[in-house]
């Protein structure tokens, strides 16, 4: 089988061509390049013997059709990612993701390449699942400013005000996207899955939630918390915790993210046509932004986290996955625990130095 990974020399995609050589597909990398995630390269980046590479932009729909001659199968991971730095990337995100998608939907659409995995994203859902003692399964609103202000982090029961359970997400949450970023995550799903009816398709999308592990990019705004923790503790620089660090998330190693993706693409041809499938991809376990923090300073022998107290607007408080679905529709199970992921990240080669300005993965 020959697929085509967009992004595929970025972060997580890099990590999923390793992952679709070693599982016997052929594999064509497009990729723009774009210095927030890859510096300023000038020249293709060391990609595994037997990928086939393209640098283009997955907006560019010529090379693009090029691109998809003789494919089979489309592992989707270009996009600008991040939280960004204010609402004047709206533009930028909505091209890179939405428009990005479009141009690669359609011209498979024209090509017949009827198979598709979607990099999506946790962040569709806002706010995690939450239980009130006294009104059940709830879902709190926006966090306010005055709260956080205050120091109060905890989204309460929109009903009766009381303090909140966090729990596990399913798929079949609703969605909330409550930054640019996330709209477009979910606006990208909704393409795919009005593709896959269009012409017969079979999609999924897997929902990755905090990813980490080597090749993040260091040292720009949109890179993950992970990495920033990394960054300052080779700087000899405490890692700066906001909020007060209970924030609780699932991290998943990225090399467990790639054999989510090997797992979907093998199990595309037994899916009903015409329709998305959604998965989380999480490690099924529950740590907080503080816990990664802390073991990756112990793992670094580096400072000790401070805790700021700061806070981000459109940040969730709480967000962490179930994986039962994939676990039981595709048979994938995570090989990579917290401890020792966060050991292996602690001297995991980054990604050099880029610009303050929007990448893909």
């Amino acid at each position: 089988m020959l697929t085509l990974v967009t992004g595929g020399a970025g972060f997580i995609g890099s990590h999923i061509v390793t992952a679709l050589l070693a599982a016997g597909h052929e594999v064509r990398v497009l990729d723009a390049l774009l210095p927030a995630a890859h510096g300023d390269l000038a020249d293709p980046p060391a990609l595994p013997a037997g990928a086939d590479w393209r640098r283009a932009d997955v907006r560019d729909r010529a090379a693009v059709e090029d691109a998809l001659r003789g494919i089979d199968s489309v592992c989707h991971q270009a996009a600008m990612v991040g939280l960004g730095k204010d609402f004047a990337d709206a533009p930028d995100y909505v091209s890179c993701n939405d428009h990005g998608t479009a141009v690669l939907l359609a011209a498979m659409a024209a090509a017949g390449v009827r198979s598709l995995v979607l990099a999506g994203s946790m962040v569709v859902y806002g706010e995690g699942r939450y239980a009130c003692a006294r009104h059940g399964v709830v879902r709190p609103g926006p966090r306010r400013i005055a709260d956080l202000d205050a120091g109060r982090f905890e989204p309460p029961c929109p009903r009766c005000g009381e303090p909140l359970a966090p729990g596990l997400v399913t798929e079949d949450a609703p969605t909330d996207p409550r930054n640019v970023y996330a709209a477009t995550k979910l606006a990208q799903e909704h393409l795919a899955a009005a593709w896959a009816r269009a012409v017969n398709g079979r999609a999924v999308s897997l929902r990755y939630h905090n990813v980490y592990g080597a090749g993040m990019p260091r040292d720009t705004p949109y890179a993950g918390v992970a990495s920033l923790f990394r960054s300052a503790l080779a700087r000899g620089e405490a890692p700066r915790v906001f909020e007060d660090g209970a924030q609780r998330r699932d991290f998943v190693d990225v090399r467990d993210v790639a054999t989510a993706n090997t797992a979907a693409l093998a199990a595309l041809s037994g899916r009903p046509a015409g329709e998305l499938r959604t998965y989380n991809v999480g490690s099924g376990t529950v740590h907080t932004v503080g816990d990664m923090a802390a073991a990756l300073a112990a793992a670094t022998r580096g400072p000790a986290p401070v805790t700021t107290g700061e806070y981000r607007l459109g940040d969730v408080r709480h967000i962490t996955a179930s994986s039962a679905r994939i676990r039981a529709d595709l048979g994938w199970t995570p090989a990579i625990g917290f401890s020792a992921g966060m050991r292996d990240f602690a001297h995991a080669r980054l990604r050099g130095t880029a610009p303050a300005s929007a990448g893909r993965t």
